[in-house]
C-alpha cells in the first residue's frame, strides 16, 4: 500500500473526511496481505459496507421512481450493485493503487482483478459509515451511482419476458423455455424458481412469489447475460453467440 500522504489524495475523491483514518487503512488491506498479530483484513468491513450500499440503493431508488413496483425497484437494483459495476466504481477512485495485498496477489495482477475491487469498495463503504454515519455513506452511493439510473432502468418497467422473446427470435431464432426448478416454503408464501434456456443452453434463473414473477426475473437476468456476454451496450441487440 502507498503511503499516508497518498491515502489523503484517495480521500479527497471521498464525500467524507476520516476521523479515524485506520478505518480507510483497514478497507484496503486484502486478506492476502501479511498481517501482524491483532491486524485484520477488510473481509468484515466488505459485509458491512454491502448491507449500507443496500440499504442507500434502495432508499435513492424508491425516491427516484416512486410509482415502481417492488420487483422492478429489485431488479434496477440488481443491475446496478453487482461485482463488474462496483469494480467499474472502485477503478474511478483507483482503489488499485492503494490496496495493501499479499505477494502472490502483487504478482498476479490483483490491482486490477474485478473480485478484489468490487470487495475494495464495499469496504470502503463500510468504513465511511463506521467512521461518518449513514449520511457520508449514503452520498458516496449518490455521487457514484445516481447517474446510471436513466440507462439501467431502461427497458426493466415494462415486460421482461415479452423483450426476451423478440430478441432470442431475432438474434438466435429460437423460444426461451421456462422451467420451474424449484419451489419453497409454506403454501400462502411459497418460492418460485424459474430457469430459462435457450437452444438447449441454460442463461437466467430467477425468483417470485408466483410463476410469473419469477419468469420475469430470470427474464430479466438473461438479456443481461446476453448483454455482457456479447459486449453490447444494451440487452436488445445482443449478436448470437459464438463457440470459443
Amino acid at each position: 500500500m502507498n503511503s499516508m500522504l497518498d491515502l489523503t489524495e484517495l480521500e479527497s475523491t471521498l464525500p467524507h473526511e476520516f476521523q479515524r483514518k485506520e478505518l480507510l487503512r483497514l478497507a484496503l488491506t486484502h486478506r492476502s496481505a501479511p498481517l501482524r498479530e491483532g491486524q485484520e483484513h477488510n473481509e468484515r468491513l466488505e459485509f458491512l459496507g454491502d448491507s449500507v450500499l443496500g440499504l442507500a440503493m434502495s432508499d435513492l431508488l424508491m425516491r427516484r421512481f416512486p410509482e415502481a413496483s417492488e420487483g422492478d425497484l429489485s431488479k434496477i437494483r440488481a443491475s446496478l450493485v453487482n461485482a463488474r459495476t462496483l469494480a467499474v466504481k472502485a477503478a474511478i477512485l483507483s482503489l488499485g493503487q492503494w490496496l495493501r495485498l499479499g505477494g502472490g496477489e502483487e504478482r498476479s495482477g490483483g490491482r486490477e482483478k474485478p473480485s478484489i475491487l468490487a470487495s475494495a469498495y464495499e469496504a470502503v463503504l463500510g468504513a465511511v459509515y463506521l467512521d461518518g454515519g449513514f449520511a457520508p455513506a449514503h452520498r458516496l452511493v449518490a455521487l457514484h451511482f445516481v447517474n446510471d439510473f436513466e440507462e439501467k432502468s431502461r427497458g426493466i418497467l415494462f415486460d421482461s419476458k415479452t423483450r426476451l422473446q423478440e430478441v432470442t427470435q431475432r438474434v438466435f431464432r429460437e423460444t426461451p423455455v421456462y422451467t420451474v426448478i424449484e419451489s419453497r416454503g409454506p403454501e400462502h408464501e411459497k418460492i418460485f424458481i424459474s430457469q430459462i434456456s435457450i437452444a438447449g443452453k441454460l442463461y437466467g434463473r430467477g425468483e417470485g412469489l408466483n410463476k410469473k414473477s419469477a419468469d420475469q426475473a430470470a427474464a430479466f437476468i438473461t438479456l443481461e447475460m446476453l448483454a455482457d456476454q456479447e459486449g453490447a451496450s444494451s440487452a436488445e441487440e445482443p449478436k448470437p453467440a459464438t463457440e470459443p
